[in-house]
């Protein structure tokens, strides 16, 4: 068995003891995660209170010192257009939409991303055609009902039924998709 080295460069990495919170380290913060992630408000400010509250621990200080500037900061981004719910909540739930997600499912997915409870009311309202249009992505992309092998497909159909179910869609879109025709894929 070779020596292992434990020079420079070798081992586990130290953690870095976290920096204190100014208004400018934040925003710093916040402008870094916001090149890389789109969010609402409310989960910026979640990650920015994380932030703060392992440099306060660290540091021995109290994070309710920090509010303000976390206000300050969060508002800042939203002023100058950084931060828009309505426009990540638009996009993301086309996205969740077009993976065949349903209507419940998108609006779960919101509000858990902090997204107001009017604005996730107003976008997860899909019409029965586009709920129509996801139940059937859902379940073509887990082979059930009509993408099912056509010998397995009468004995698992209440199967069927409730995996869509379970994903969020009423039993009337769940039925007419299991029940449906797989349309020719070109």
């Amino acid at each position: 068995m070779a020596d292992q080295k434990t020079g420079p460069g070798q081992g586990p990495r130290t953690a870095r003891a976290p920096r204190r919170i100014t208004a400018a380290y934040l925003q710093r913060a916040a402008l870094h995660y916001l090149e890389r992630y789109s969010v609402p408000a409310a989960q910026l400010r979640r990650v920015l209170a994380r932030k703060i509250a392992a440099s306060c621990r660290h540091h021995g200080e109290d994070p309710a010192l920090h509010t303000v500037t976390l206000d300050g900061v969060v508002a800042r981004c939203i002023a100058s257009g950084l931060v828009d719910d309505r426009r990540f909540a638009e996009a993301r739930a086309a996205t969740l939409r077009r993976k065949g997600q349903s209507s419940r499912a998108v609006a779960a997915r919101l509000a858990a991303k902090g997204v107001s409870r009017d604005l996730v009311g107003e976008l997860a309202r899909a019409d029965a055609g586009e709920e129509m249009i996801a139940a059937r992505v859902a379940a073509r992309r887990r082979r059930l009902g009509p993408w099912r092998v056509a010998a397995q497909r009468a004995a698992c159909r209440q199967k069927d039924l409730a995996a869509l179910a379970r994903l969020g869609f009423d039993y009337a879109t769940a039925r007419a998709v299991i029940d449906g025709e797989a349309e020719m894929e070109a």
